[in-house]
């Protein structure tokens, strides 16, 4: 199957019910997208599939045909960090660091729905995207920094 990965075409070959997440990881090395539960509920996974955020542990590969799936590696624009991974540094967010691959693209397919979330807004968007060391104050201060900076 063909699918269009940070803006690139590639070629996998994968089993059609293959959850994207493990094309990613096993079959193209792109790690940055981690396995956290496998049932869509710790966020770990999440991607971006034209622009919304999108767990990839349970979306067969072959349905995204078509469609643009953007990850860690590729919300960049080369050597310029997304506004989202810059305040997150800016921040100093990260603890752990696992799950804040799926937390940065949730919060930046947030930022392109909202551009102005409140917090009630940050809440209910990254609902759902866990963070085992509980930096959700950090995660929301970073998401207005980063809305700050795409105004």
């Amino acid at each position: 199957m063909e699918l269009k990965i940070n803006g690139r075409v590639v070629k996998v070959d994968a089993p059609a019910d293959m959850p994207l997440l493990w094309v990613l990881r096993d079959l193209l090395g792109m790690t940055g997208t981690k396995y956290g539960c496998g049932m869509a509920q710790c966020g770990a996974c999440t991607v971006q599939v034209d622009g919304v955020a999108t767990r990839s542990c349970v979306m067969p590969a072959a349905a995204l045909a078509g469609k643009e799936i953007t990850t860690i590696e590729g919300l960049a624009d080369g050597d310029t960090l997304h506004a989202v991974q810059q305040a997150w540094l800016d921040l100093d967010v990260v603890q752990c660091g696992y799950c804040q691959s799926g937390q940065i693209l949730g919060a930046a397919a947030l930022l392109k729905s909202n551009p102005k979330p409140s917090d009630a807004d940050i809440d209910a968007a990254m609902n759902g995207n866990l963070c085992r060391c509980a930096t959700y104050p950090r995660i929301r201060a970073a998401i207005h920094a980063a809305a700050a900076k795409l105004a």
